[in-house]
């Protein structure tokens, strides 16, 4: 699923994934910095907590962006898929300045999403102007391929990464996240080795990158993002390796990038602040 076409005489949003656990009461940075992108407080904000299994995430938000100051802020109901294809939260889209997607697991998002109007509109109204952001599970869930799952550890194999189809925002990145604190290099490289296109984003909690349009993305946030470039791989064992194996990538280039840092996709060249 690749991302929807640009509306003539318009810039497509932002992208923003968020690695989880972004700081919300003292210093509330990412979240300011996506206010401000959708407009500043006057802007209209529509939250999806459809990943999270607790009933008060939504309204923890939306009480959140309250808060901070935005007038516009609504938790928008997608249990089920029938949900996803009619009725007020629906419409609600149509009119966002932005999207914030919460926490939870990602194939809630995928499953009832997936191929629904409400699919369809995020990415139209991206293609837009519209601004989609996405901590933890909602992160993950922007790219057209999505990590589904896997385990821990610092070193590919062939078992370590579950891949599902995405929102397909964009098809430039694969995107992980609480990436250091859960150790999650290996999965990353893993999903990265089966087809070595997009670029890896692993994203730190607390850390967020505002991918603008042209793909070219800056990192906000109190920790780090893992870029990982496969544009010159050389050799990979990925096609022999067999169940457990450990997996040889060569020519692989990493970058870690802090808050100011960039990246251009089309370049695919990295920069501090």
């Amino acid at each position: 699923m690749c991302p929807a076409n640009d509306i003539s005489g318009t810039s497509r949003g932002y992208i923003i994934p968020i690695g989880g656990g972004e700081e919300k009461l003292e210093n509330p940075e990412i979240l300011d910095r996506f206010i401000d992108v959708c407009g500043g407080k006057q802007s209209r904000i529509g939250i999806i907590p459809t990943a999270s299994e607790l009933e008060d995430t939504g309204r923890n938000y939306e009480k959140l962006f309250r808060k901070i100051g935005v007038r516009h802020a609504r938790v928008l109901s997608f249990i089920t898929r029938e949900d996803c294809q009619t009725g007020e939260d629906v419409e609600y889209i149509e009119n966002c300045d932005g999207v914030f997607m919460t926490g939870g697991n990602q194939l809630r998002l995928s499953t009832t999403l997936g191929g629904t109007r409400v699919a369809q509109l995020i990415r139209r109204r991206n293609a837009a102007g519209m601004h989609v952001a996405g901590t933890s599970a909602g992160a993950a869930f922007m790219p057209e391929h999505m990590i589904a799952g896997g385990i821990e550890g610092s070193t590919p194999h062939p078992d370590m990464v579950t891949m599902a189809p995405g929102l397909g925002l964009t098809n430039a990145f694969i995107i992980d996240q609480h990436f250091r604190e859960r150790d999650r290099l290996g999965r990353l490289l893993t999903a990265l080795a089966y087809n070595p296109f997009a670029v890896g984003l692993g994203l730190d909690e607390d850390t967020a990158a505002f991918i603008r349009a042209g793909d070219e993305l800056e990192v906000v946030g109190s920790g780090g993002i893992t870029v990982i470039d496969p544009t010159e791989l050389s050799y990979s064992s990925m096609d022999r390796a067999r169940h457990g194996e450990p997996v040889s990538l060569i020519g692989l280039k990493l970058h870690i990038l802090v808050a100011g840092g960039r990246f251009d996709i089309a370049s695919r060249t990295a920069r501090s602040e």
